[in-house]
């Protein structure tokens, strides 16, 4: 059956990009500078997605405001550090040229700071791509996935919520979708843990770019 998806929505780290090396240096560094413990590394790679201050407060035990506090620290390494260590998954560009090229709309949606995004799909070449790129204000407010995806619905200028699929590597892409009544994806490639993209209740699950183009232009 042909799905009906003319909007696309991708969560940036874990999705577009792999940027794993430069946010976990980040996070040591930020975690050594507020005399803390780097948690092993299970527990560390849970940065990879939610918003900063969500994961300092769950995995390292810190109150709101110290995780705040670590996040600020985190903030100011990070600006100048993005793209170092990252990179386009594979198969990305092609994918995203292809959705263009089919007449899809295109929004990147992370709870990264605005001017960070912009940053990291200017350097990759694939701006050109987005008809909107949407993230959290500098500081890291207004970073909740359901506020951001609602913003990049808004500016897409979508009011058929049903044309919409928002695709993430993490359980926050998916609760954030839900919540704002929209379809999900979860791709297995990025940062996920064993099954909880399914836990989390993704509408679809894709291993790999190659599925994402075969369902969205079949």
């Amino acid at each position: 059956m042909k799905n009906s998806y003319s909007a696309i929505l991708f969560d940036l780290d874990g999705t577009l990009t792999d940027s794993s090396p430069g946010i976990l240096g980040c996070v040591r560094y930020a975690l050594e500078k507020m005399g803390r413990e780097v948690p092993e590394e299970t527990l560390l790679n849970g940065f990879l997605g939610p918003p900063l201050v969500y994961s300092f407060t769950q995995y390292c035990g810190m109150t709101p405001e110290e995780a705040r506090q670590a996040a600020e620290l985190y903030r100011k390494v990070y600006k100048d550090q993005c793209v170092i260590g990252n990179s386009l998954y594979d198969g990305i560009y092609e994918l995203l040229e292809q959705l263009k090229n089919a007449g899809k709309l295109l929004a990147v949606a992370t709870t990264k700071p605005q001017v960070t995004a912009d940053k990291i799909v200017e350097h990759f070449g694939i701006k050109k791509f987005f008809d909107t790129i949407c993230g959290a204000a500098p500081d890291g407010s207004s970073g909740e996935k359901a506020g951001i995806i609602r913003k990049a619905v808004e500016k897409l200028g979508v009011t058929d919520f049903g044309q919409v699929l928002m695709i993430g590597d993490r359980f926050y892409d998916i609760e954030g979708a839900k919540e704002v009544g929209v379809a999900s994806a979860g791709v297995l490639y990025g940062y996920s843990r064993p099954g909880e993209l399914e836990k989390a209740g993704a509408d679809f699950i894709f291993r790999n770019t190659r599925e994402i183009a075969e369902f969205i232009l079949s």
